[in-house]
């Protein structure tokens, strides 16, 4: 019997037959950019004596260019799997399902439709998978030829589709589900490690919770933004979601059935791999609280802030000149998420009263190449081709010394290192109210909050407010110098690296004598 493999371990990449962490990585480290695989980038290089494995989960191969980051020396086994990758199917033949499997695969969804937070429902889901494995009674074959998957896909349809086409929810369904015999075949293929440490829920969450099933060891999650969050953000927004009704059946006022069916399933993933977790990390007290209610169990739960390497940047505030540059810079990625164009238009106004100020935006254009090529245009259209620079990818101990202010203009973040970084520096930041943001700018009661605002925080999309708190800023020197000062002083006593790995030290040493 044949099972659905994705591969992929090349042999330019490290391999092991055991390993102390595995990473489990859904689209970042190492072949994106970005905070979050600064971080993980950070964290294996911070604890040299561990061996670490990565299991890096990607859509397609074409989506993905080459290594964003060299590999590290302790970094000892690293495996590439692309869900979305087209495959050959199985041979068409003949599978009849077995009963009690198909018996568990309805038990496992009406739990996720009527009562997911069952405290059976991970046990189940499990139990599930382990059938989904090559000698199992759910192979890929038996949910693409059997009858019996079929009249399930049928029935379902049937009970829950709001949607007319049963052709578009067949293939949905498909889609939906063919990444989970994938899933486990990279389960199987694992080496053992000591701890499975997933940096999100979703597909890489999913995996971390075949593996501590597999092989009885414990399981860790640390979330940057809240994935479920993200995922909704991003389905909200997808052009690719079909709604087949007519104009006259379609309530404005209600999402689309497919569009609900993709956050549903999401949120399932979710609420699974928040059971499973031994520990379950939050950067900051609002995104636990999200946790919590999304199903994490509060006694797991725990907050570590991101840190930074604040030596490696405080030299660059000699660097800085006397006049404060009139740059401001966002550093990330060219994606929607980052809304790029809300800070392309709110430099209208900038340059309107401070005319030399200057607009950079310093980070990959390729993983959304259509809507770079839109913020290039509004650019354009407002006549700022002079002052908006597009630079690609940058080294920040060389691009913060010119900088005035770091921007994000994010519709949603996490704790972004980026500001840390910029603090360390001696740079303010001029921010959305997303994530950590106003904690970062701000402080937490207290001591925190004393050291004064080392920025301005302001609404989200909003290009008036943002121009507004940049000339703020920007236009005064002594504001400019407090932020400055107040960015430091923060930075230096809540945010270095030392204190976040002290804590994930402690996660690691607990784990590694963990007992079943």
């Amino acid at each position: 019997m044949t099972t659905d493999t994705s591969p992929t371990s090349e042999s330019r990449f490290p391999q092991a037959q055991d390993v102390d962490v595995m990473l489990l990585l859904e689209g970042t480290f190492p072949f994106v950019s970005g905070g979050v695989s600064s971080w993980v980038n950070q964290i294996i290089r911070g604890f040299p004596a561990i061996r670490f494995g990565a299991i890096f989960l990607g859509s397609r191969a074409e989506d993905y260019g080459d290594l964003r980051y060299p590999l590290p020396d302790n970094l000892v086994h690293l495996e590439i799997v692309y869900l979305f990758e087209e495959q050959p199917n199985p041979p068409i033949t003949r599978v009849k399902a077995s009963k009690d499997a198909m018996a568990l695969v309805e038990s496992v969804h009406s739990l996720f439709e009527t009562n997911m937070r069952a405290p059976h429902c991970e046990h189940l889901f499990a139990s599930m998978m382990n059938e989904a494995g090559p000698d199992g009674k759910l192979s890929h074959e038996t949910f693409l030829y059997s009858e019996a998957s079929w009249e399930y896909i049928k029935k379902t349809y049937r009970r829950r589709s709001t949607d007319p086409s049963f052709v578009d929810y067949f293939w949905t369904i498909r889609t939906i589900h063919t990444p989970f015999w994938r899933l486990r075949a990279a389960a199987l293929r694992s080496p053992r490690a000591k701890i499975y440490h997933s940096v999100s829920t979703g597909y890489a969450g999913i995996l971390g919770v075949l593996l501590k099933h597999r092989y009885k060891r414990p399981f860790m999650l640390s979330e940057h933004g809240i994935y479920v969050k993200e995922r909704k953000i991003d389905l909200y927004q997808a052009q690719w979601l079909k709604d087949n009704r007519s104009v006259f059946e379609r309530d404005p006022s209600r999402v689309s059935y497919f569009r609900q069916l993709w956050i549903r399933f999401f949120e399932h993933l979710g609420y699974v791999t928040y059971q499973a977790a031994d520990d379950i990390v939050a950067l900051y007290e609002a995104n636990r609280q999200r946790q919590l209610q999304d199903g994490a169990p509060p006694e797991r739960t725990t907050n570590i802030p991101n840190g930074i390497d604040v030596a490696r940047f405080a030299p660059l505030r000699a660097q800085r000149p006397e006049q404060i540059p009139q740059v401001l810079c966002l550093i990330g990625r060219v994606v929607p998420i980052k809304d790029i164009k809300t800070f392309i238009r709110a430099m209208r106004t900038v340059v309107n009263h401070l005319p030399a100020a200057q607009a950079w935006i310093a980070g990959p254009e390729d993983e959304s190449p259509e809507y770079a090529q839109e913020c290039r245009e509004i650019t354009q259209q407002l006549g700022l081709e002079n002052h908006v620079k597009f630079l690609g990818f940058q080294k920040l101990t060389e691009l913060l010394p010119k900088v005035g202010l770091v921007v994000l203009s994010s519709i949603s973040e996490a704790l972004p290192l980026v500001i840390l970084e910029g603090y360390a520096a001696g740079v303010p930041t001029l921010s959305t109210d997303v994530g950590s943001c106003r904690q970062l700018v701000f402080g937490l009661p207290g001591e925190d909050a004393a050291l004064g605002a080392s920025g301005r925080v302001v609404r989200i999309a909003d290009p008036q407010a943002l121009a507004q708190a940049a000339l703020e800023l920007l236009g005064d020197a002594r504001a400019w110098q407090q932020a400055s000062e107040a960015a430091i002083k923060r930075v230096e006593t809540y945010y270095s690296q030392d204190m976040m790995f002290a804590r994930y030290q402690h996660l690691y040493e607990k784990n590694f004598q963990w007992q079943e």
